[in-house]
């Protein structure tokens, strides 16, 4: 019989440890055996915590159960993102995981929304959303499993502590006999003719072969970047942040079941809610604000009392142009970086991962594989990156100089149609695979100001008032639903006790 792919994995960290229960847990022993070379001291960036709903089928998929994850990571639930300050100075709209109002005429709810806009009868969008009701008033419950139920038109993700997870999952992919070997590299040897790796040296004098190798080394991108040069795309352009600033908080009284991300002077600043603290960020650009005036300006902005000193990172938005090179695949920061405005670090490993499983080589590496892998991969990344710059461009500030430069730059052709298709019409982009969802993209249209001159003539088949009057039994039906939900804090009590937590090291 043939034997076993053998795959390296280069580092832990979230990337590492999900693709190495994703592996094990999915594929059989016969089809690879999995060992994974990390080394204790090396730092990982460790500050994403929120998640989105895809995480629930990741854990799904590898075997964990949800309340058990929950208490092991401090975690707390999430249904969306509230954005303060993004459109202009005092705007407050909510990205929520689910949609807003129901089809009524046979048209998205929204065309019917603007079309009473349009009449005179304006309102509140987030008003219809059972997410965004839910969110202002700090509840939280499971969505009912009749999709006909009003207060089954949401889901939801997680807030959790991205160390223990980590953690946790290395204590599964252990129990399931994945070898973990603690040391770092040395050097890497490549084949002479086809210059694929061939082995890793690490310096315990240990030699470490394999014939597929993961690149999880994070920003230094070991494998995938210094050793076979795979050039990386900067879109610093379009994303100018490039630094951030990390700093736990004792937990706030303010325990929302969202994240919070605040537009500042050169970026923003994110709050998330967990068990045992609040985790805080500054993601800024070094063009617009020196590293000390942006530590003050975090330091200052806290609702909680410090429990570190602000944490520094670097990095650059962008990707690989391919993140599958010979036999080496990177995942994680080791394949791109895009900022956790609307927190899809996690995601992009994860859909990675998944298109890892889905495109396993055998013995010999398949180019027409790695050409797919990165076709994926480059997509996810793309959209990513167009909903990211949108938050940027379609802005009404001018008190700071970092707004009028994104609202003035170019930006892609791809966002470009977009914005142009919804202000004449409403029209949002419905993907078949990947994010983000038409709910998602209307949030934040709407949300940073940009409301549509007309919409899909579908809308004029039902009279306005018949309209009027289903838009108004949706709104009393979520108000009235929310207000009977537990709170979060509740919620999380019951569902998550039971177990001590890991803690953080220090």
């Amino acid at each position: 019989m043939q034997r076993p792919l053998r795959v390296v994995i280069l580092g832990g960290g979230t990337a590492g440890w999900m693709t190495a229960v994703a592996l094990v847990r999915v594929l059989k022993p016969h089809q690879c055996a999995v060992q994974l070379i990390e080394s204790d001291d090396i730092g990982t960036v460790g500050v994403g915590e929120a998640t989105l709903p895809q995480m629930r089928d990741f854990n799904a998929m590898v075997g964990i159960l949800e309340s058990e994850m929950m208490r092991r990571t401090n975690a707390t639930f999430k249904l969306g993102i509230e954005f303060r300050d993004w459109g202009f100075l005092g705007s407050d709209y909510h990205h929520p995981f689910g949609a807003h109002g129901k089809p009524i005429g046979g048209v998205a709810f929204h065309h019917q929304w603007t079309r009473a806009r349009l009449a005179g009868h304006d309102s509140d969008i987030g008003e219809y959303s059972y997410a965004i009701a839910a969110a202002r008033r700090n509840r939280f419950d499971f969505p009912a499993e009749d999709h006909q139920a009003v207060n089954s038109t949401y889901n939801f993700a997680y807030h959790f502590d991205a160390g223990l997870y980590a953690r946790y999952l290395r204590e599964v992919a252990e129990g399931r006999g994945l070898r973990r070997i603690e040391g770092k590299v040395r050097d890497v040897g490549l084949n002479p003719q086809t210059g694929d790796i061939t082995e890793l040296r690490l310096e315990s004098g240990e030699t470490v072969e394999g014939d597929l190798f993961i690149d999880c080394s994070g920003f230094r991108g070991m494998l995938i970047g210094q050793t076979l040069n795979s050039p990386f795309e900067d879109w610093t352009r379009w994303l100018p942040c490039d630094r951030a600033l990390a700093v736990p908080t004792e937990r706030s009284k303010d325990f929302t079941p969202y994240t919070r991300s605040t537009a500042l002077e050169a970026g923003w600043q994110w709050r998330i809610p967990l068990q045992h603290r609040t985790g805080n960020g500054y993601v800024y650009s070094s063009a617009f604000i020196s590293d000390d005036e942006a530590a003050t300006r975090l330091m200052g902005n806290l609702d909680g009392m410090p429990l570190a000193d602000p944490k520094p990172i670097r990095f650059r938005s962008g990707r690989r142009t391919a993140s599958w090179t010979r036999n080496c695949i990177a995942i994680g920061l080791a394949s791109g970086f895009l900022e956790p405005l609307e927190s899809t670090s996690i995601y992009l490993t994860q859909v990675a991962v998944q298109a890892l499983i889905q495109l396993f080589p055998d013995r010999a590496i398949d180019p027409a594989l790695a050409r797919e892998f990165n076709r994926r991969v480059d997509n996810e990344y793309d959209r990513v990156r167009d909903f990211l710059i949108l938050h940027y461009h379609l802005n009404r500030r001018d008190d700071a100089e970092i707004w009028r430069h994104c609202r003035e730059m170019e930006i892609p052709d791809s966002l470009a149609e977009t914005l142009a298709l919804f202000a004449h019409r409403g029209h949002i982009p419905q993907y078949k695979d990947g994010l983000f969802s038409p709910p998602s993209w209307l949030s934040v249209l709407v949300g940073q100001g940009l409301s549509p001159s007309g919409y899909h003539p579908l809308a004029d088949a039902v009279s306005l008032e018949d309209a009027l009057e289903e838009m108004r039994w949706w709104r009393d039906q979520v108000s009235d639903r929310v207000e009977r939900m537990p709170s979060h804090a509740e919620v999380v009590a019951d569902y998550c006790g039971g177990a001590e937590p890991l803690r953080a090291q220090a």
